[in-house]
């Protein structure tokens, strides 16, 4: 947990935190506002511990970045840590605000899609899944909540995938295939995770 309040202000006072979105696999996610312009972004921060070797959200940083330009991932504005706050120092990264997931449509929907709409969603999500794979990445927590509508006018037909905090390269720059392992704690959501998953297979 980040221990970040609304009306805090991060990043020398650039940023400023409104609203609390939720929570990813590392860090919270809240909407904040940027004073020189008004304008709003997402803000993932987790709280920055001491001698902290892995540090999730640059990992995170670091997958967005590889598949800009590939398919539908949030912009990013802003990774880095933020010391300025009260003497405690937080990971911070700053991307795009997009839309309700697919999670929160499907809810306001009385959780009921037609048809075209099911398989509109369908395609959208096997072609993100299929462009994250080229990329030899493995998302690892497949969701609806990680599946977001775009945020502006020209992007609302459009979903995103978002919240790669769990996601790895299943193959090195080589093409070799990472190990076989078993005996693993599940990871992901249990709910849509697979049964080789919930079997202690990676």
């Amino acid at each position: 947990m980040s221990d970040l309040k609304e009306g805090q202000e991060i990043l020398d006072g650039r940023f400023k935190i409104k609203k609390k979105l939720g929570n990813g696999a590392f860090g919270d996610i809240f909407r904040v506002e940027k004073k020189k312009t008004g304008e709003h972004y997402a803000a993932k921060i987790e709280k920055a511990e001491k001698n902290q070797k892995h540090v999730m959200l640059f990992w995170e940083s670091k997958l967005i970045h590889k598949l800009r330009g590939k398919t539908n991932v949030p912009g990013l504005y802003y990774i880095g840590t933020d010391k300025s706050v009260e003497g405690k120092s937080f990971h911070v990264m700053v991307m795009d605000q997009l839309g309700p997931s697919l999670e929160d449509l499907f809810s306001s929907c009385r959780r009921s899609f037609d048809l075209k709409t099911c398989l509109l969603i369908a395609i959208g999500l096997l072609s993100r899944i299929e462009k994250v794979h080229e990329e030899r990445i493995i998302h690892r927590d497949i969701k609806p909540d990680n599946f977001l509508i775009g945020g502006t006018e020209s992007t609302k037909d459009k979903i995103f995938i978002i919240d790669f905090g769990l996601a790895k390269c299943f193959k090195n720059s080589e093409g070799e295939h990472i190990p076989y392992k078993d005996g693993k704690n599940l990871t992901g959501t249990a709910r849509y995770a697979s049964i080789a998953t919930h079997k202690g297979i990676e």
